[in-house]
């Protein structure tokens, strides 16, 4: 079976939003054979749960291991979300997609950390001035944003999103904050600078799965449809675009005359229908890591990228002339035109594909000699906002205004700057906020005090909005990678094969998951980067947040058995955590008094409880005692977490994870935090890995996952099995 790989979201630090986990970066790795797998000897420590046969020392495939795995720690999940199938509205889908999750957040195979935002920050850039949909690539655009010479007050950005609550749906928001800006005494300029963490490795947008090429190719071209700064989906290359009655058939009207240029700004082509054809196929060609998207949504596309018809004319996607695109779905998709934002929806050049020695199909092989699409800015054709004119690995990325850009007239920026930031200073950012070098910055524990003293914090610091991103931390319920696959030689962990054995058995016991998820004081966690003050503000207690959709409608589903009603408005969270306390377990993901009484599953923790800890742990104990697994003061189970020395401020979080662990529960299990030297060796023990028997750690609190498009399938589905769902590779299977 093919590698269907999704992306998944690596918080770097306060400076910089986020950066994709780990992804294949050619096909070959893609397209790697299950026979290239190793097999794993089963150990007779291990948990019986996760033993499809009872024989010791039973040599497994991978794939069989990862199966057995699955079954026995999320069989649970999987068998409710496979019944959301069968709802017969979008508001019973959302019930019953809640309750799957309420599923996966039992299993523990991964705690809820925290969401991007609710740090204090001080920026130049005027607020909702970017739009900040909680899905796709279009919060990335920022040819709209509004940046002044001058930090904008507090009390002013204060104004600023009350008049945006009241104006939203409007489209006239813009014009207002330009207008209230100058009366302010603001002055805008047409300059946006921001810092960035991470060089793109590919300039092609169909062939990548990672959030920091994304980010940067996402301002070179336009899509069909895009989100505006009030969060309504406009027309961009389409015109205007119908619906069949049976939901099937979308038929999109491409605007004429818009032009493809190269990265010096020469015309090479007019955008015509047939290039959304071409990218749709150079997408499922690549396979760099988006292409779950659409499969099972248009027409035979996961016959094609499974190789099971060869023809592409066989899949939903036509131009029917010119300027005429159809897509053709398998079934109705309430939310198809949300997913247009991404990346998979690109259209591409195909005649300058071509010249750069691109081929389609069976022929596709990027590998070839004369393939030169996308290697660097310079071989990419344009027909967005911007033309890169610079991009020097970790120094300078540089976009200028496309003249030839159909909109130009509506963009309020005409340069954009990126400058890079490892991380290594952590007063860095504000100090290039300050000296106008960047635009703006979050602030840490070490800069709220400068920013104090310097008189700059009362006046303009701000908390910054939240998002839909999530940050996990994962458990290793497979672990095989005990340094780095890249060299063998960096995070080298010291356990013994009997730690390793035990650790194992541990792993794949769900009251243990449970205990060291129980023991994580998230707060002491978090505040080491965003201050006590600060410390509950962007913790997040599930994997979809729970405020992402609402029944539109009165819902009634099965809760264990017994029928429950759900009225309309009901959020997800909502419905979540009453399959939570039916099953017993003391999880709180929903808190309906959080945010002034609208409900959130953000805010608060709902998972740190020592006694709940202990108790989890003694279930384990007495479970794994029945293996041969002794588990007491003097036999910890150890369990090994990464961190970046270079960076004080996660050298912090990783002393308080380990700390408030050890401490709940009183010494049965040893945190021993790993050394990593740079961000570099950070990435390689689960950030630039593949599969999940390449991570090297037994808990990682790098990664999370922001949404693609607006439904929480595009949550769910990260855990599916089979490589179905990338996430999975995180907990160590597939």
């Amino acid at each position: 079976m093919k590698k269907k790989i999704l992306s998944i979201i690596l918080v770097l630090t306060m400076i910089m939003g986020l950066i994709s986990c780990a992804k294949s970066t050619d096909t070959e790795d893609t397209l790697q054979k299950d026979d290239e797998k190793p097999t794993v000897t089963e150990s007779a420590s291990k948990d019986a749960e996760a033993t499809p046969t009872e024989e010791a020392n039973v040599e497994l495939t991978y794939d069989e291991k990862s199966s057995a795995i699955y079954n026995a720690q999320l069989g649970e999940y999987y068998k409710a979300y496979q019944a959301v199938d069968s709802a017969k509205s979008i508001s019973e889908r959302f019930a019953l997609q809640a309750i799957a999750e309420a599923k996966l957040m039992e299993a523990a195979v991964m705690l809820p950390i925290k969401t991007q935002g609710g740090l204090y920050a001080i920026s130049r850039v005027a607020p909702y001035t970017v739009t900040n949909v909680a899905w796709g690539n279009d919060s990335d655009r920022f040819h709209q944003a509004l940046v002044a010479t001058e930090f904008i007050k507090a009390e002013h950005r204060k104004e600023m999103k009350e008049k945006w609550n009241e104006l939203k749906g409007t489209g006239t928001y813009e014009q207002w904050a330009k207008s209230y800006l100058a009366e302010k005494g603001y002055t805008l300029k047409d300059s946006y600078s921001l810092p960035y963490t991470s060089d793109p490795v590919t300039w092609d947008i169909l062939a990548t799965s990672r959030a920091a090429d994304s980010e940067a190719i996402v301002n070179t071209f336009d899509g069909l449809l895009e989100y505006d700064i009030e969060g309504i989906q406009q027309p961009a290359l389409a015109e205007r675009y119908e619906v069949s009655a049976d939901g099937l058939t979308y038929t999109f009207y491409i605007r004429k005359g818009v032009k493809w240029v190269d990265s010096q700004g020469r015309e090479v082509a007019e955008v015509k229908a047939d290039d959304f054809v071409a990218g749709m196929q150079h997408m499922m060609d690549a396979q760099g890591g988006l292409e779950y998207l659409i499969q099972g949504i248009i027409k035979n596309a996961d016959q094609y990228i499974s190789g099971e018809i060869t023809d592409f004319s066989q899949v939903g996607v036509k131009a029917l002339d010119d300027y005429t695109l159809q897509y053709t779905l398998e079934k109705p998709c309430s939310y198809f035109t949300t997913m247009l934002g991404y990346g998979v929806f690109a259209p591409m050049c195909r005649s300058y594909y071509i010249s750069k020695g691109g081929k389609f199909g069976q022929e596709y092989d990027p590998s070839a000699p004369d393939y030169t699409y996308a290697k660097d800015p310079d071989s990419i054709a344009y027909c967005g906002p911007y033309l890169v004119t610079n991009a020097t690995a970790k120094n300078t990325i540089v976009f200028k205004a496309n003249e030839s850009y159909w909109n130009k007239d509506k963009i309020n920026i005409k340069k954009i700057t990126w400058y890079f930031n490892d991380g290594s200073d952590v007063t860095k950012a504000y100090n290039d906020m300050k000296a106008g070098v960047i635009d703006g910055a979050s602030l840490n524990t070490s800069t709220i005090p400068i920013a104090k003293s310097e008189g700059l914090f009362d006046e303009y610091a701000y908390i910054s909005s939240t998002t839909a991103v999530s940050f996990m931390g994962f458990y290793n319920l497979n672990r095989a990678a005990f340094a780095n696959v890249n060299d063998g030689t960096a995070a080298v962990s010291a356990k013994s094969e009997e730690d390793k054995a035990r650790t194992n058995a541990a792993m794949n016991n769900v009251h243990f998951r449970r205990a060291i998820s129980f023991a994580v004081d998230r707060g002491a966690y978090n505040a080491q980067i965003a201050g006590e003050d600060l410390k509950y503000n962007a913790l997040r207690n599930s994997y979809t947040p729970g405020t992402f959709v609402v029944l539109e409608e009165d819902t009634t589903v099965q809760i264990n058995g017994v029928a429950k009603t759900f009225p309309a408005g009901t959020y997800y969270g909502e419905i979540m955590q009453a399959q939570i306390d039916a099953d017993g377990v003391p999880i709180k993901v929903w808190d309906p008094a959080a945010d002034d009484g609208i409900g959130s599953s953000d805010g608060f923790d709902g998972w740190y409880n020592p006694d709940n800890a202990r108790a989890e742990l003694n279930k384990a104990i007495e479970e794994l005692a029945a293996q041969g697994v002794t588990i007491d003061a003097q036999n910890p189970i150890i369990l090994d977490l990464p961190y970046p020395s270079n960076d004080e401020r996660y050298t912090n979080q990783a002393n308080a994870f380990k700390q408030s662990v050890e401490k709940a529960l009183n010494g049965m299990v040893t945190i021993n935090l790993i050394e990593c030297k740079s961000y570099e060796e950070w990435y390689y023990t689960g950030y630039y890995t593949d599969y999940g028997y390449e991570a090297n750690y037994d808990i990682y609190d790098l990664s999370g996952w922001g949404p693609d498009y607006g439904d929480p399938s595009t949550y769910l589905d990260t855990f599916l099995p089979d490589y179905a769902g990338y996430m999975i590779k995180c907990i160590g299977i597939y």
